[in-house]
């Protein structure tokens, strides 16, 4: 199996543009954090971090959930738990126009 590749995005916006599996997307948040390096593979290394109760999955997926209450994300549970940005998003921080 291929290891989980970030798509190279500038941000977590772009890396979640489309539907993404819930570990894959803790994974690509983990990134982007800074708490699982570039160097880290999903399969051999961090799988275990999203398929189990290790604490540190459990609080980013806990951080996603709180993304999807703000509205910055989405979240689908058929055909998987998935997650993507909510394209209707806009920050009160952010120019209109």
């Amino acid at each position: 199996m291929k290891d989980i590749k970030i798509t190279g995005g500038d941000s977590l916006r772009e890396e979640l543009a489309d539907w993404t599996d819930i570990d894959v997307a803790g994974f690509v948040l983990a990134r982007r954090l800074g708490i699982i390096g570039a160097d880290v593979q999903f399969q051999t290394h961090a799988k275990h971090v999203f398929w189990s109760e290790h604490p540190v999955g459990r609080a980013l997926y806990r951080i996603l959930d709180e993304l999807v209450e703000a509205g910055v994300l989405e979240k689908r549970d058929e055909p998987d738990f998935q997650y993507r940005w909510n394209p209707a998003f806009k920050g009160s921080w952010e120019r209109s126009g």
